[in-house]
């Protein structure tokens, strides 16, 4: 068990230094080696629990422990622990073994004996320590200070809401390729894997417990696809029709690549900037049994790469701060600075402003963002309207993180 809390407290250092949840467990399985699946499974929960209940954890931690460790290492692992302790099954006298003796390998043992005395003082005062910090906002809400003031400013009914839904584990929602099989038959193959499941509408299908996708009927042969019901709005709101051609601008990793090529007989362009992860737009492609012109570019540049033929339909899938889908991603939260936002916009601002002459007159354009941040989102929607006069709003929607989907925002513009 050390092991995996040396490598979960290490996970923690990358993320304060800026590496994404994604990055650091990879390399923290490259760095380990083989671990077996119940290993694997342990670190990410560790990593994204710490994460999730970092404001609660770093409360208490400071009730006992009122300044800073002068070995970040060893606070790190001390969160990792009290994690463990209050938030897992995990024996609780093995929890404390291992971390004291992970102590002992740290700055010459010194913090060993202070390793073993705050977590001990936090399993008798556990009552006391988690009420102080229920009473503390910033704790309780399990975010940075500043996103919480700026969630008040934006949705002052809907804020704890937002906070609540943005710190739970996230729905396993499926996306049932109706090509392959209908919603109605799929679900019928999940019961019959004993696995409860729901339909939310349209193509989407919520379990009641999320499951390994080598655990879902008809997976690998394409039958379903694991897609949250927030994002399949997209391929509905671009109504598709057979023939037309399709721009899929920051493709990657495919879902909605994978949906518009379900719903109707379009020809698709996918695109992305990083070609790691445009390689998996294609590898989810042929899992469906579904093709499109994958290029690797910048869309905020279409020079490079656009050949002059209009496209009918664009999504507009923009670079954004991804607050919508914390849940999924908790190390987002920590990540984002306050100054970040207007370089997204700026970036926002550009890549719409590029892929609006590849439209065709009458096509539309579905600008989206997986973020509830109005400057990214409406404000960004209004500033466009005002540069072209030729676009026409039909319709927007900012979701909120709910039991149901993600935060999503989508406004689909139309070029007259």
């Amino acid at each position: 068990m050390h092991q995996i809390q040396q490598l979960a407290a290490e996970i923690l250092a990358r993320i304060e230094a800026g590496t994404t949840l994604t990055d650091a467990l990879a390399d923290a399985h490259r760095q380990a080696g083989k671990l077996t699946p119940a290993e694997r499974g342990a670190l990410q929960d560790l990593s994204y629990g710490s994460l999730r209940h970092l404001g609660v954890l770093r409360h208490c931690l400071r009730q006992l422990v009122p300044h800073p460790l002068p070995e970040p290492q060893v606070e790190r692992l001390l969160l990792i622990a009290l994690y463990q302790l209050q938030y897992t099954r995990a024996a609780q006298y093995a929890v404390v073994h291992e971390a004291v003796t992970l102590a002992g390998m740290m700055a010459r043992g010194k913090f060993k004996a202070l390793v073993n005395g705050v977590l001990r003082n936090f399993q008798r005062r556990r009552d006391e320590l988690l009420a102080n910090a229920a009473a503390d906002e910033v704790a309780q809400a399990n975010h940075p200070d500043w996103w919480v003031a700026r969630l008040k400013a934006a949705y002052p009914a809907e804020w704890r809401g937002i906070l609540d839904a943005s710190n739970v584990h996230p729905p396993l929602t499926l996306r049932v390729n109706r090509r392959r099989i209908s919603v109605e038959d799929y679900l019928g193959r999940l019961e019959e894997a004993g696995l409860a499941a729901k339909a939310l509408g349209d193509d989407a299908v919520q379990l009641a417990r999320p499951v390994a996708v080598r655990d879902l009927p008809g997976f690998s042969d394409g039958l379903a696809s694991v897609q949250d019901e927030g994002a399949q709005r997209a391929a509905h709101w671009l109504d598709l029709k057979p023939g037309l051609r399709v721009l899929d601008a920051c493709a990657a990793p495919g879902g909605k690549t994978g949906h518009m090529l379900e719903r109707a007989d379009v020809e698709v362009t996918a695109l992305d900037i990083d070609a790691t992860r445009l390689a998996r737009v294609g590898d989810n492609l042929r899992r469906l049994g579904l093709s499109a012109q994958l290029i690797e570019a910048d869309a905020s540049r279409p020079d490079d790469w656009w050949g002059g033929r209009p496209f009918d339909r664009i999504l507009a899938d923009v670079p954004c701060s991804a607050s919508g889908v914390v849940r999924r991603h908790p190390d987002i939260k920590w990540l984002r600075r306050p100054g970040d936002f207007a370089g997204l916009g700026e970036q926002q601002a550009a890549m719409a402003d590029a892929l609006w002459p590849l439209l065709a007159s009458g096509g539309k354009m579905l600008y989206a963002t997986c973020s509830i941040f109005p400057e990214e989102n409406r404000q960004q929607l209004e500033g466009f309207l005002k540069r072209h006069a030729d676009a026409v709003c039909l319709k927007e929607e900012q979701l909120l993180p709910c039991e149901r989907h993600d935060g999503f925002y989508y406004a689909l513009l139309e070029k007259h």
